[in-house]
């Protein structure tokens, strides 16, 4: 049995959502220690945006991939992960002062973005899109989800499509020197009071 469950303990635990041809999205259920060392390594192309903080690390990826209440999503292209996405309860930041102040802190509704990422020989192709359409879809149907929000460079988030309105502009993220913008997006518009781009930070494009 010791041995059965040490094998448990290195094999993800996943659920193909979509798939195109090479290409394939699953919806990680448990991460296994096999996968750490291709999780990091992709998780080292965010630090020249977001700094030395984005890195992935074993403990950072116990705490959040497989944290109840979390949504992971990775990409595989020919069976090897190219990239991943994972939405978090902002409850679980509560270290962080910007998301103490968010208004829905504490209401167990919302997730952060807490990683976005896809291999540089991957981008352009569509595949990025693909994850984030599914994420968005899949945080849509989870119970009690109504916002997802997250942290890009000024200007990215205008170019999202739904109802999105930025919350917060921080200066010199992460020590990085550039700004960032804190977005939120309502994935139930037509059951909240909000208007999209308020304040408006950013201009649309």
């Amino acid at each position: 049995m010791e041995q059965l469950s040490l094998y448990n303990e290195a094999r993800s635990e996943s659920r193909v959502i979509a798939s195109s041809g090479v290409f394939q999205i699953e919806l990680l259920e448990h991460v296994g220690e096999k996968d750490h060392p291709a999780l990091i390594a992709i998780s080292e192309q965010l630090a020249i945006e977001y700094g030395e903080k984005a890195i992935l690390t074993k403990a950072t990826i116990h705490r959040y991939f497989n944290k109840k209440g979390s949504l992971p999503f990775i990409a595989r292209y020919r069976k090897d992960i190219i990239g991943y996405i994972i939405g978090v309860p902002i409850e679980e930041l509560s270290h962080e002062p910007w998301a103490r102040t968010d208004p829905n802190f504490g209401k167990y509704n919302t997730l952060y973005t807490y990683a976005f990422v896809m291999m540089s020989d991957f981008k352009g192709n569509g595949y990025a899109k693909m994850l984030k359409r599914v994420f968005i879809s899949w945080g849509k149907k989870r119970e009690g989800i109504h916002f997802i929000t997250g942290h890009v460079e000024v200007g990215v988030s205008s170019k999202f499509s739904g109802e999105v309105k930025i919350a917060s502009r921080v200066e010199n993220w992460q020590g990085t020197g550039k700004s960032f913008e804190y977005y939120c997006r309502d994935l139930h518009p037509d059951q909240s009071p909000y208007q999209s781009n308020n304040p408006p930070l950013a201009t649309r494009i």
